[in-house]
């Protein structure tokens, strides 16, 4: 399979790979054979691999920083953050080898001893999408090593070299053969052979919703558990400010980071009628900044879309909310002079007039598209928040302390931000509830849930 360029179309970047479900099966077959050995390896020595590992990110970051914008599209600038936070999260993956614990209690019976530990669940297929070609690759396949478990790592279609190149520094690391193995390919010819997979005991998926609940039914007649990081619907809700230019800053950065291509970018703006006007006003300035271009452009502020497939998507959603009453209050054009003609650019849009019914307010757009919905008080825009399938991120503005609590009690998502936007730090727990999230969260701690089982161990004197 051939991968292109997204900011030049034209431009054929490799070709890579389909893999087959036979594939698969010979990946997740040496991954147990290798577990066997790997979760006998003292958790301080895996780890002391994986601190390489990130030394050795770190050394390539330009390198890996190129890799990404030449095959997912983003800027430059973007790219290295990416890789930068890459090696942070597989820093903290690497000091969880030495963080695997249980508990001592007392026991009911004179000279006895009880105690829990943890054990390694075994072969982790891990399932990655293309909008963070770095990053969510690391994201498991350092806690995986970290805790004991071996892998079999199947990336996008779109977005291949980035986990060639990272399975090759894992090697140069010292992770031995067989821990990590890469299977390229569709979904359908190897992603559903890895979800099958008798061998295969757990499965770490990032993508769309409606592909997480097909896993998710086909993993648990098997007993198996899942990890899903699913779609969003992320709102920022605008309560109070003194400061519009400030607030309109933090949601259009949330808002277009990575084209809109993230499930943690803010999508809906849900804001009071006495201060939509203002905050509108101030948010059609940060669009108008934004300078569309391809990542070799130091002045490029968003690259393209992944695809012209995607592209065309997303305007499909756009017209939708059009013909149901919205209009534009900025964007949203198809750029197509001179270079950018050969690639999949998009204006970023402000959309207004947006009810809370909109398909704009409702669906995944996953794009440069943010929707404005207006309401009278914070209980219409609490009511709001909560009204779609999705609870990953949300954001709240507001000056006052009180607000700010009751919205992070009844926000029905997995993680709140007060007075900024929605990104997440490299030791919290990463994930979401309804159809956000499923299983333990990623990132932090809590990965040890997904990663290991507990054992209970009875002595007796």
């Amino acid at each position: 399979m051939a991968i292109t360029n997204p900011a030049r179309r034209d431009q054929v970047l490799g070709h890579f790979a389909e893999g087959t479900a036979e594939d698969a099966d010979r990946a997740v077959s040496s991954s147990h054979r290798a577990w066997k050995a790997w979760r006998e390896v003292p958790g301080p020595e895996r780890g002391a691999i994986l601190f390489r590992a990130a030394e050795l990110l770190e050394k390539r970051a330009e390198e890996f920083a190129f890799l990404v914008s030449a095959e997912q599209g983003k800027i430059l600038a973007e790219s290295r953050g990416e890789v930068g936070r890459a090696v942070k999260e597989l820093r903290f993956a690497a000091g969880e080898a030495s963080r695997m614990e249980g508990w001592t209690l007392p026991s009911e019976k004179r000279n006895g001893l009880a105690m829990t530990f943890r054990e390694p669940v075994g072969v982790i297929a891990s399932i990655a999408p293309w909008n963070f070609p770095v990053l969510t690759p690391v994201r498991k396949i350092g806690p995986a090593l970290a805790y004991g478990c071996t892998t079999v790592m199947k990336p996008s279609n779109f977005t291949p070299w980035c986990s060639v190149k990272l399975v090759e520094l894992f090697k140069e690391a010292g992770v031995p053969k067989g821990v990590i193995n890469l299977v390229l390919g569709s979904g359908r010819g190897v992603g559903e052979a890895l979800v099958k997979h008798q061998l295969v005991r757990a499965i770490s998926f990032t993508g769309s919703t409606k592909t997480g609940g097909d896993i998710n039914a086909q993993a648990g007649r098997r007993m198996v558990r899942t990890q899903l990081e699913m779609g969003g619907k992320n709102p920022a809700v605008v309560l109070s400010y003194t400061d519009a230019a400030n607030i309109a800053k933090q949601i259009a950065q949330a808002a277009f980071t990575t084209t809109g291509q993230r499930c943690t970018a803010v999508s809906r703006v849900i804001v009071l009628q006495s201060l939509a006007a203002e905050l509108s006003e101030a948010l059609v300035g940060e669009l108008a900044a934004i300078k569309v271009g391809p990542a070799w452009d130091p002045t490029s502020k968003m690259g393209p879309l992944v695809t012209d497939q995607h592209r065309a998507s997303v305007l499909r959603n756009l017209a939708m909310g059009l013909d149901q009453g919205a209009r534009i209050r900025f964007g949203g054009r198809v750029l197509e002079d001179g270079e950018l003609a050969r690639g999949n650019f998009l204006e970023p849009a402000l959309i207004e007039n947006v009810s809370p019914e909109n398909v704009l307010a409702k669906q995944e757009v996953f794009g440069p598209v943010l929707s404005l919905i207006s309401v009278r008080d914070a209980n219409q825009a609490i009511e709001v928040a909560n009204s779609v399938e999705y609870g990953l991120a949300a954001s709240v503005f507001t000056r006052d302390v009180d607000e700010a609590l009751r919205f992070v009690r009844e926000s029905e998502s997995g993680m709140v931000h007060v007075n900024h936007g929605t990104n997440s730090e490299a030791h919290m727990p990463f994930g979401g509830v309804k159809g956000s999230g499923l299983g333990a969260y990623s990132i932090g701690h809590s990965n040890l849930e997904f990663f290991t089982n507990v054992k209970a161990a009875y002595f007796q004197g």
